[in-house]
């Protein structure tokens, strides 16, 4: 098995989300995958296989620390950076297309970066009363400063807290630990003139119960620009800034093309290619 290390969404050198791609895993049972990826310690690991599906280039199966992902954004564009460092060829010329958990993903070439199609929404629409008071305990963002709570799922199940400004998102001082597979995040505006239109920030829970935050997510920002875009609050293209800090290393570029699709691109970086792995037992 071959391991690459690969940066995705990354303002500068190895200042985005780091990912793991395993290659050459087919003999690797699930429980095996899993046990990598927990000693890896990223925040997933992708495992590169190949396609089940005649239209597609490859398979990929995503995991992270507490089990397996049906999609993931950041996962998908460093697998199909490292599918094409390793001498991939798309069957369509300029756009690779991924086998995973929801189905078949593009990938395309966006000037320096790579962008996904983002998956349809599983679930949309409001928090309830509940979920929106857990969210803001597990966020720590002000109650007051809620514009919307909203479920932002395409495979990661996303409660999202949209406040009104990218200061209240930067402020938020988020709680220590949560309920086990809590996804849950911050949308708020930058003020006209600033290099991001939006700040975002995610936190996740871990299977020890940890409140983590997640450098950049690929999923989260798919599922804010379909948000943002179905309401009108955003249109044809904007920047989002991640992280939890003015000036965030995370940059993702989120638009939507004439047929109403949704893409959402980053620059990816291939950190190191080929590392030699015994097999996971």
């Amino acid at each position: 098995m071959l391991l690459d290390l690969i940066d995705v969404f990354g303002s500068g050198v190895m200042n985005g989300n780091p990912l793991a791609v395993v290659r050459g895993a087919e003999n690797l049972d699930p429980s095996a995958m899993l046990l990598l990826t927990r000693w890896l310690g990223f925040s997933e690991t992708t495992f590169l296989l190949p396609p089940n599906d005649s239209d597609a280039d490859y398979r990929v199966r995503i995991f992270y620390p507490g089990g397996e992902l049906p999609f993931a954004g950041h996962p998908t564009l460093g697998t199909a950076c490292a599918w094409l460092a390793a001498g991939g060829i798309p069957r369509r010329p300029g756009v690779v297309v991924q086998e995973c958990g929801i189905g078949l993903v593009d990938v395309r070439t966006d000037d320096d970066k790579l962008a996904f199609r983002a998956p349809p929404l599983i679930r949309s629409g409001p928090l309830n009363d509940r979920e929106r008071a857990q969210v803001i305990a597990l966020t720590g963002a002000s109650p007051e400063q809620v514009v919307a709570a909203v479920h932002a799922s395409n495979g990661p199940d996303w409660k999202l807290l949209h406040l009104d400004s990218a200061d209240a998102v930067l402020a938020a001082e988020p709680a220590t630990h949560g309920p086990k597979g809590a996804d849950v995040a911050l949308l708020g505006t930058y003020p006209p003139g600033s290099t991001a239109q939006y700040a975002v920030r995610a936190f996740f829970v871990d299977g020890n119960g940890r409140l983590c935050e997640d450098p950049v997510t690929g999923s989260l920002n798919a599922a804010i620009a379909q948000y943002l875009f179905a309401s009108g609050q955003a249109s044809c293209a904007y920047v989002a800034a991640q992280g939890c800090k003015v000036g965030a290393d995370g940059m993702v570029y989120c638009s939507q093309s004439a047929d109403g699709a949704v893409w959402v691109a980053g620059r990816v970086t291939v950190v190191s290619s080929g590392g030699t792995l015994s097999r996971a037992e």
